[in-house]
């Protein structure tokens, strides 16, 4: 079984377990809601790691076009079943995709958002999906206010890994760092 069979199968039990996402869950996250001004109203976006949807709803609300994409096709079930039930399934693709192999291939985007997830591999490959312009906002665990492990953003890695990009906001605490930069 390869690693990303084990991730599927992990993700998939612990999406299937729990209640749907509520009205209330469709919202940008708690570190990006000062910064919802900066978020575009239109154009095209990709959510990796998008999970139940939540965001890339809140998004096609917003009026921006999105796939979100997840290992989980447990999740992208409950994305798609989400985007139903808020009007918005017009405005939304979900794909079940395996991230070990990188991004999908697509056009260039005017928003990229990967929230809680972290692949430092991936990282060039978000920088380039980026149109001019576009946007990123990344949010993953941290060590800083968390403890140390494989899954968390070592102090300073997401501003050092999209120094390229145009930071516009960032915070590291209470073990999550996140970033929200622009492509010049």
């Amino acid at each position: 079984m390869r690693v990303s069979d084990e991730d599927r199968i992990r993700w998939d039990d612990r999406y299937g377990q729990g209640d749907p996402p509520s009205d209330d869950d469709v919202a940008l996250p708690a570190a990006f809601r000062p910064y919802a001004d900066l978020f575009p109203h239109s154009g095209a976006a990709l959510d990796v790691a998008c999970g139940r949807g939540v965001l890339s709803v809140w998004l096609a609300l917003r009026g921006l076009t999105v796939r979100g994409i997840d290992v989980s096709g447990v999740a992208i079930g409950a994305a798609r079943a989400l985007a139903l039930r808020h009007a918005v399934a017009p405005r939304c693709r979900f794909d079940t995709v395996d991230l070990d192999g990188g991004l999908p291939a697509g056009d260039p985007v005017d928003l990229l958002c990967c929230i809680r997830f972290r692949d430092r591999a991936l990282y060039p490959q978000m920088m380039e999906r980026l149109a001019p312009g576009g946007l990123l906002a990344i949010s993953v665990l941290s060590e800083v206010g968390g403890t140390p492990g494989d899954f968390r953003a070592r102090p300073g890695e997401l501003t050092e890994a999209f120094g390229a990009l145009k930071v516009l906001a960032t915070g590291e605490s209470n073990g999550e760092a996140w970033l929200l930069a622009q492509r010049g």
